[in-house]
């Protein structure tokens, strides 16, 4: 694909591989199908009420498909489909149908706690879908019902053995790491990867969204995780690869992987190539970023491939976001990102709304 050409009035980019203010590709497109869940997880989720978007203005799959032709246009070849619950969104075989024909796609995924996976997994596999990454953060009955304020684990443990069962391979574990409520299992759970298989990836505590009871001091980092599993497993040896991968992948002395996202506090701003498309059109260009842009009424009102290319591709070579590095410079005062407040009256503040 030749480079991004630019219009001589106004500088907007049309078509090809984007960069932005720092040189970052437009690789990756996170799409939010939905903002509801069916879990309330404590870094998540953890208020008792919510304002949703209203259902007109959920895109509909081929508004997401269209859309998904100018980010590709754009230099994305990777997609992840993401919510909320993605499995709460009705017909959602059908979008895997329209997106996974797509020529330029090089890999198509789902974000899924699993809680409904075994219902689904088999009819995702038949419309396309070529890999899951599934939410766990501990592999106990009694953590999970106070980490998510349900009682669905086994529902979760019978989702991820679905997985291989269905033929299908490349499988992530997701876990949230946190200090003093599941710090203790992170060999447990490379343990448990290995019978599904799946390569299990740490992520440490963030402060985004809907975290609002975040502490600091529940942050368990990339340096005190690998301290522990050298403690056990002995040498642990950094994998050298991708350097567009949010996670750093390591290998344990017989072979066994594991990644981990270490952004809160060895952030990966300077290689994310990551943009995300809200349920109902709004693009995101960083996790921690307070307003998006509207692509839905634009489309809507009737903007060519051409002219929604132009406003995507202008928005992304501008990016300068670097939310978690910015984050990072709080140190000492660094507490709750965004107030209970402010999330009830912006829901697009939310991460259960812009995708994680």
């Amino acid at each position: 694909m030749q480079p991004a050409s630019k219009g001589s009035g106004n500088g907007a980019v049309t078509a090809g591989d984007v960069r932005d203010a720092y040189s970052r590709p437009l690789r990756n497109l996170r799409i939010s199908v939905t903002d509801k869940c069916n879990l309330r997880c404590q870094y998540c989720m953890p208020e008792e009420e919510y304002t949703w978007l209203p259902r007109q203005d959920l895109l509909t799959f081929e508004e997401i498909s269209r859309l998904a032709d100018v980010f590709m246009a754009l230099g994305v070849d990777k997609l992840r489909i993401t919510g909320g619950e993605p499995l709460l969104r009705r017909e959602l075989p059908e979008l895997i149908r329209l997106l996974s024909a797509k020529q330029r796609l090089r890999d198509l995924a789902i974000t899924t706690n699993g809680v409904k996976l075994v219902d689904h997994v088999e009819s995702l596999r038949d419309a396309g879908m070529r890999r899951f990454t599934i939410s766990l953060d501990t592999l106990r009955p009694d953590r999970f019902e106070k980490l998510s304020r349900r009682t669905t684990h086994s529902a979760v443990i019978e989702g991820i053995r679905s997985v291989p069962a269905a033929g299908l391979t490349d499988t992530k574990l997701d876990t949230v790491v946190m200090k003093g409520i599941n710090h203790d299992e992170l060999v447990d759970l490379i343990e448990f990867g290995k019978t599904v298989p799946a390569e299990v990836r740490f992520i440490e505590y963030m402060d985004v969204g809907g975290a609002t009871g975040w502490n600091k001091n529940l942050v368990y980092s990339r340096r005190e995780m690998l301290g522990d599993l050298q403690a056990h497993y002995g040498q642990v040896d950094e994998i050298r690869e991708n350097e567009w991968a949010p996670a750093d992948r390591f290998a344990l002395p017989d072979g066994t992987t594991f990644g981990i996202i270490s952004s809160t506090t060895q952030p990966f701003c300077s290689t994310c190539d990551r943009s995300r498309l809200t349920a109902d059109g709004q693009l995101l260009t960083c996790l921690y970023a307070i307003t998006g842009t509207d692509l839905r009424t634009p489309m809507r009102d009737g903007a060519s491939h051409e002219e929604l290319c132009a406003l995507v591709g202008g928005l992304w070579s501008g990016r300068r976001d670097r939310g978690a590095v910015d984050r990072l410079t709080k140190k000492d005062e660094r507490s709750v990102f965004v107030a209970v407040g402010e999330l009830k009256k912006n829901p697009h503040l939310e991460m259960h709304t812009r995708g994680g």
